[in-house]
């Protein structure tokens, strides 16, 4: 009777590299657009902004869901 809406997802993986017993993500925003480098494995775990060579945020303006 009612159609329920999917959800979008907020966060989305851009691309994945394995390393060893552990792996790199970079994983975007689709709200914002910004990429992230999100690491985990074994050891600790992390994630922080994707710079460019600049050390500007690295943003998806195309990747954008609205």
């Amino acid at each position: 009777m009612f159609k329920k809406q999917k959800k979008q997802e907020r966060f989305v993986i851009k691309e994945e590299q394995s390393l060893g017993l552990g792996a790199i993500y970079i994983v975007v925003d689709t709200q914002t657009g910004v990429n992230y480098l999100m690491n985990t494995g074994i050891g600790p775990k992390g994630i922080t902004p994707l710079l460019d060579s600049e050390g500007k945020v690295i943003v998806d303006k195309l990747g954008i869901k609205q």
